[in-house]
């Protein structure tokens, strides 16, 4: 039976796997080839640019409970291929799920927040009991105010956590789940004095509160921060001097800024080599497992082998490689899926949305906390020249 997880009921081993493989209808996961790294999260809308001709609102499947499905399928450069990408994998989760009562409403809102408005209002008007979307955080509360209005709850895939709460749930990577996860390992492994260079933009904002609590928590103490603009080398220096009395450095960018501070470090005299690296999944990208001075640094990221399984299933059916944040799209439809055919007429109600135990998705385990905001269940990987390599699985299921 498809349910959420629930800990105490859960037999251990081979059946225990099976369960939890089967909470969003999906097949167990296996590893295959293909990959695609994740790119900084806070993107605010689409690349400036001529967008693309605005897409027909679209249903698919043929099921009761009807769920709107907003993307910006043409909008403008990389969020039109992201939006496709999401579109084609909710259609694949739709396919996968065994006889699912579900009719998806497919809505274009072409990346701005009048067009989330417009596509919600249809998906409501068409009879939606939840929203899944927006992508992008300036569209979530046009989509947010109008999902209220009808006690109608929305699961949007923006990573900015402001966006979220009073019926919004992020179902994304947050970086606060990438923090803390490669914190209380660190601290587990005896690391207690910590070290960070953190850019100077909305993602570092957002980083450097989660790692200042997470090392709080841990009893830890921070003996060196800064903070970099373009100019890298002087926030580098600053933190280069301070290193001895740490046990670990912290770096938290997207791969091509992470190796340019590695550098600037080396360059100010720091021997990497004598210190463990600490990162976020943004250091999932070819750039970082290439560079040396980034050899044996350890990050949080889901496990890889979910992606790869689901690559491979992808590309079969659309001869193309899915964008990262594809499954997002999967798992929110699997999930919607699975809630309507397991929790009656309050499938879609905070407290069935907001279960402590969570769920299980192509990239693990998530739940959404009652702020709407999300949690995760991350892999530690090890950066080598072949990729990273996992060092401490990611959890078979959450803590109180």
């Amino acid at each position: 039976m498809i349910r959420p997880i629930d800990r105490k009921s859960q037999p251990a081993g081979a059946s225990r796997r099976t369960a939890i493989g089967l909470i969003l209808g999906a097949p167990l996961l296996g590893a295959c080839s293909g990959m695609s790294s994740l790119s900084n999260p806070f993107s605010s809308g689409p690349d400036a640019g001529p967008a693309g001709p605005p897409q027909q609102p679209q249903a698919v499947g043929t099921g009761q409970v009807k769920v709107g499905l907003v993307l910006p399928l043409s909008a403008s450069g990389n969020a039109g291929v992201a939006a496709l990408s999401m579109k084609n994998a909710a259609e694949m989760a739709l396919a996968e799920f065994q006889n699912p009562n579900i009719q998806l409403l497919i809505k274009d809102d072409a990346g701005s927040a009048q067009g989330a408005q417009q596509g919600t209002q249809q998906a409501l008007d068409e009879g939606a009991e939840i929203i899944l979307g927006p992508l992008f955080a300036a569209s979530v509360p046009a989509t947010a105010q109008l999902a209220r209005a009808r006690g109608v709850s929305v699961i949007a895939f923006s990573t900015d956590s402001s966006v979220a709460g009073r019926g919004v749930y992020l179902l994304s990577f947050l970086p606060e789940s990438d923090v803390n996860r490669i914190v209380e390992y660190a601290a587990g492994t005896g690391k207690k004095s910590f070290a960070a260079l953190l850019p100077d933009n909305a993602y570092g904002n957002v980083v450097e509160a989660a790692f200042k609590q997470a090392v709080g928590r841990k009893g830890g103490r921070i003996v060196a921060f800064e903070k970099y603009g373009a100019d890298r080398a002087t926030a580098a220096r600053t933190v280069a001097q301070a290193l001895g009395g740490a046990d670990a450095l912290f770096i938290a960018d997207d791969g091509d800024s992470v190796v340019t501070v590695a550098d600037a470090l080396t360059a100010a005299g720091a021997n990497l080599k004598n210190i463990q690296l600490l990162g976020t999944g943004l250091w999932d990208n070819p750039r970082v497992f290439a560079s040396p001075a980034l050899q044996g640094g350890l990050y949080a990221a889901p496990d890889p082998s979910g992606f790869r399984s689901f690559s491979g299933r992808y590309r079969a059916k659309f001869g193309a490689e899915p964008v990262r944040t594809a499954t997002l799209a999967y798992d929110a439809v699997a999930l919607v899926a699975a809630l309507a055919r397991t929790q009656g007429g309050q499938r879609f109600s905070p407290e069935v949305l907001t279960n402590p135990s969570g769920f299980a998705g192509i990239d693990g385990l998530f739940r959404f906390r009652a702020d709407g905001s999300n949690e995760r269940g991350l892999a530690v990987m090890k950066v080598t020249t072949g990729g990273g390599t996992p060092v401490a699985g990611s959890p078979k299921s959450f803590g109180a």
